[in-house]
């Protein structure tokens, strides 16, 4: 199975990723993204807290106060009450109401008297209080506020006419209001009683736009904290994106130099400066291409190997069979006929070969391994090879304990490697050798050998004798017997199986050849 190898190549470490490449992608877009939201939306909620809080206040301090002149008026003589409430509003600059016991007004503070405060015509205004009236209601909007009621001034019309003189008639000891003016100011009234039983009722107005005045200008205080706050995440979000879009499409010129398959060697770049994702999936893409080079190179050589292996049986049977119609002799018929057998043996055998080869590493990846007793395997197998030559060259097999050798794996593809092995060594073993298997368990491992009396493997023959198409075979051997995939199939299996296939020395010193599997124990 092809493994993932780190290449090295000849990309210079990126100065600019030293440091931003450091941390999870993840944490630092969620940073950079929610940093305003939070701002935008805590400001959004201060303020409208904050606003609240201030009406709260000031309307329990207009509360406060219409209680201490009703005791006031309460206490002093009715011919001193004018000038009390005319000392009165002047100071507090609230617009002051008395009505007698019967609900008509006997005093206006802003009767014959200079006002205390305007209401401005909203029409009238610049174009800066027509925005923050807009944002106003914006923001009343975005949280939900309470819109307080329209105020409409009801003039000397009767005490019943408002609505908390009329709750104060019909006996509530204190009643306040807070209304919208049409320039959006607060307009916040209070109403009570004054003496017990009742001798009049009073009724103050003040105009808070102090309130409305301290709110906008936390909300312009904010709104430059906002500012500063999207012009940063804009900037950090950008650069963010360069640290993001730059490797990026970096790699995506080599994605794509390499689908075109122009170059013969593209350099992935590796950036082997970043610690986050985008480092490694550089990684994982250059080590991809190389594994992916690998492999064409693999293919490449196999589709070589492929023509010359069917080349050599397709020239002979084209050459018997052209001599086979020249050719009156019955013997050198016969001659010619074997040899088109074996051709046709051999082909078959290739064919056979070559397509087991070719599909292994697709099979084994989709293959759900099981657990599986090795010394059972083998001696199933042996019994089926014993059937199927009897006579030739002895086999001995040590037997290990039961769930011994036990492995996870596919039981007909390891079968198929001991197999290979064991026909290998049957065909290298002289007259009356005696091929010699054993399985054992190893700490983690599970080892099996499989040795016999043949001329062994020279040491700079090991590693090819694994290749494709390689075949070294004994003088006398059956020609077309033999693939040269042997091998090969048992080395696929065996790496798509987590292990190591290997040819040693024999542990007695003897002739022979040595072939040693170690696999993972299950």
């Amino acid at each position: 199975m092809a493994q993932v190898i780190a290449f090295p190549t000849g990309d210079a470490p990126d100065r600019a990723s030293r440091w931003v490449g450091r941390g999870s992608l993840t944490l630092r877009i969620l940073a950079v993204n929610l940093l305003v939201l939070v701002l935008i939306g805590g400001s959004v909620l201060y303020l409208d807290g904050f606003r609240t809080r201030l009406i709260a206040e000031r309307r329990g301090q207009e509360e406060s106060e219409i209680r201490i002149v009703a005791v006031v008026l309460a206490n002093a003589p009715p011919a001193s009450r004018t000038s009390i409430l005319d000392a009165i509003a002047l100071t507090s600059r609230d617009r002051l109401r008395y009505y007698d016991a019967r609900g008509a007004m006997v005093y206006d503070s802003w009767h014959g008297k200079p006002r205390s405060f305007r209401l401005v015509d909203p029409q009238k205004e610049p174009w800066d209080k027509h925005f923050a009236r807009w944002m106003d209601a914006l923001v009343d909007r975005a949280v939900g506020a309470t819109i307080p009621p329209p105020f409409v001034d009801q003039g000397s019309l009767p005490a019943a006419n408002w609505h908390e003189l009329g709750d104060v008639m019909a006996g509530v000891a204190l009643r306040s209001e807070v209304r919208l003016a049409p320039d959006r100011t607060l307009l916040i009234s209070a109403a009570t009683r004054v003496g017990k039983p009742a001798a009049g009722y009073l009724l103050s107005v003040e105009n808070a736009r102090d309130v409305t005045r301290l709110v906008r200008a936390e909300r312009l205080r904010l709104g430059w904290v906002t500012t500063v706050a999207l012009l940063l995440s804009a900037a950090l979000s950008f650069f963010l994106a360069r640290t993001i879009v730059r490797p990026l499409r970096r790699l995506a010129r080599a994605a794509v130099r390499v689908r075109l398959g122009r170059a013969r060697d593209v350099v992935v770049p590796r950036l082997p400066g970043r610690s986050d994702e985008i480092g490694l999936l550089a990684r994982a893409v250059s080590d991809m291409t190389q594994a992916l080079r690998q492999r064409i190179d693999a293919i490449e050589r196999f589709a070589g190997d492929i023509s010359h292996e069917l080349k050599n049986p397709l020239a002979s049977l084209s050459s018997a069979v052209e001599s086979l119609n020249r050719v009156d002799d019955p013997v050198l018929q016969k001659q010619l006929t074997d040899i088109i057998a074996q051709d046709v043996r051999r082909l078959d055998r290739l064919i056979t070969d070559i397509s087991d080869i070719s599909r292994l590493d697709a099979e084994l990846t989709r293959t759900r391994f099981e657990r599986v007793d090795l010394g059972e395997l083998i001696e199933q197998l042996l019994s089926e090879h014993g059937i199927r030559s009897p006579g030739q060259t002895r086999i001995a097999f040590a037997r290990p304990g039961r769930d011994t050798a036990v492995v996870m794996g596919e039981p007909d593809r390891l079968q198929r490697v001991f197999r290979n092995l064991i026909d290998n060594a049957v065909s290298f073993s002289p007259p009356g050798g005696v091929v010699r298997i054993g399985a054992t368990r190893a700490g983690e491992d599970v080892i099996v050998t499989v040795e016999d009396d043949g001329p062994g493997v020279a040491v700079g023959a090991r590693t090819i004798a694994f290749e494709r198409f390689h075949t070294d075979r004994p003088d006398g051997d059956g020609f077309g017997n033999h693939s040269g995939l042997g091998l090969a199939i048992a080395k696929t299996i065996v790496d798509g199986h987590n292990g190591t296939i290997a040819i040693e020395d024999r542990d007695s010193g003897a002739s022979g050849a040595r072939f040693v599997i170690r696999l993972p124990a299950a």
